[in-house]
């Protein structure tokens, strides 16, 4: 869509290089350097998983060795990263179809200039230990950067790859999970360096961290390029006709949020979220407790970090081999086999079976990666590639929303356990059992899926940019 200014003449842009029609490639482009330059921008963004290595450390800001008087408690910081949850949901519903339509490196760039701030402005908060600063620094700013640097590579990766779109996603969104597997050592060896005896070294690793994340992100933009109209890759051939629940057609962004199929793998997306965030988030706990004696905090992190890599590789795996069963079967796989798992956790933590323990929360783990992962493919063969980053943008508000009901289940159902005498080896039971309910409401969302009634599709599109035409 090209913007007009008053004269009826085409807008021109304060940086021209990061329009969409500057990013066509030239015959030779390799579509191979798009998921690199994905990576760059998700591995940076991907540091959101890590933040919880700052917690500890800013509730000694003033105390240095241990909280003082004045130093902010736990529960005032754990608002930080929720804050970003709700904001990555909010930019990428709100700024989905500007992605589209200004193109990724557009996208990638304002990512990259607002992530940095984020960490930048953040360093003010605590260098004046002002909390709110760093809740609009690193939780509004930095979340509108999760948001918008997320979904900015979704559909030009799918348009470099039709033959597999699956795949494509999966080599970039890997990253978002493995990026905490570099911010996680990288922060803590860091603030290692610039701790003094009257610093703990948090202020001085947010601006490196800043600075450093920039310029990746900045690669990341100027290495992306947009297929040229017609591209396909060699040999590759469109099917003739829509097969099952892949269409050739394309569905407005607006539109598609109107049809059942949108909302159902809304739910679908919740739920899958739901259930893997709690886990994810209280695997340290929940390990040391259910095996009281067997499982010490040094192992407690080694599995955490283990954790990071399975949802690093579910990514990559499951998303690419829905390319070969269906969107639709690899998400009945997700809900059948989560089910299965959670009920056997109570099992595996009565019976004091560590390994069968470990190796359910890896699996659940991929499954919670691979959602993320597969969903963007979904909605390319229910909705069409057109709007796809848009559409993907909007659904992500499900991921805000299980990133606050998620935590809560397992915290407060916990808490509320541990209260009325339930011993700590056994608190979590209810939970996973809910969680495997979920399931279950997911398991009959992905059911509902149908093909798009082709009412919904586009016909023509409107040049003024408002809602195209679409089919009687």
């Amino acid at each position: 869509m090209t913007t007009l200014d008053a004269s009826g003449m085409p807008a021109r842009s304060l940086l021209p290089f990061l329009d969409r029609e500057h990013t066509i490639a030239r015959l030779g482009y390799s579509r191979w350097m798009v998921p690199p330059a994905a990576l760059c921008v998700h591995l940076c963004i991907g540091q959101a998983y890590a933040f919880s290595v700052f917690n500890l450390p800013m509730t000694k800001l003033i105390g240095i060795t241990q909280s003082a008087p004045g130093d902010w408690k736990l529960t005032e910081l754990g608002w930080i990263f929720s804050i970003a949850m709700v904001f990555l949901g909010l930019s990428a519903a709100v700024f989905g179809r500007w992605v589209e339509e200004g193109g990724p490196r557009k996208a990638m760039f304002t990512a990259g200039v607002a992530w940095a701030s984020a960490f930048l402005i953040s360093a003010l908060g605590v260098y004046l230990h002002n909390l709110w600063i760093i809740f609009l620094g690193y939780g509004v700013i930095g979340g509108c950067a999760l948001g918008i640097g997320y979904i900015s590579p979704v559909s030009t990766l799918m348009k470099w790859f039709p033959d597999r779109p699956g795949m494509a996603t999966g080599m970039a969104i890997m990253g978002f999970g493995g990026g905490a597997l570099i911010a996680s050592p990288l922060s803590v060896w860091l603030m290692s360096k610039f701790a003094t005896t009257s610093d703990v070294g948090v202020l001085g690793t947010f601006i490196t961290l800043g600075c450093v994340y920039f310029v990746f992100m900045m690669v990341g933009s100027a290495i992306v390029r947009v297929p040229a109209p017609g591209w396909k890759p060699e040999g590759y051939v469109p099917p003739a006709a829509a097969t099952k629940l892949m269409t050739r057609n394309d569905v407005f962004v607006y539109q598609a949020v109107k049809t059942p199929q949108f909302w159902l793998i809304w739910i679908v997306l919740f739920c899958n979220t739901t259930a893997g965030i709690g886990v994810l988030g209280q695997a340290s706990a929940m390990s040391q407790e259910m095996f009281p004696g067997h499982i010490t905090a040094v192992a407690a992190a080694g599995l955490v970090g283990l954790m990071s890599l399975f949802n690093m590789g579910g990514r990559f795996s499951w998303a690419s081999l829905s390319d070969f069963i269906g969107r639709k079967n690899t998400y009945f796989v997700y809900m059948v086999l989560g089910i299965s798992l959670y009920v056997t956790v109570p099992y595996a933590g009565a019976s004091g079976n560590v390994v069968l323990f470990v190796l359910c929360f890896l699996i659940i783990v991929s499954m919670y990666g691979g959602g993320f992962s597969t969903v963007p493919a979904y909605l390319r063969d229910m909705f069409g590639t057109r709007y796809v980053g848009a559409i993907h943008g909007i659904l992500l508000t499900a991921w805000s929303m299980a990133g606050i009901a998620g935590p809560v289940l397992i915290n407060y159902i916990r808490e509320y356990n541990v209260t009325h005498g339930v011993p700590k080896a056994q608190a979590y039971n209810t939970t996973m059992y809910i969680m495997a309910g979920l399931l279950v409401v997911g398991f009959l969302a992905n059911l509902g899926v149908r093909a798009v009634d082709k009412r919904h599709h586009m016909k023509d599109e409107d040049s003024s940019g408002l809602e195209p035409a679409r089919a009687a």
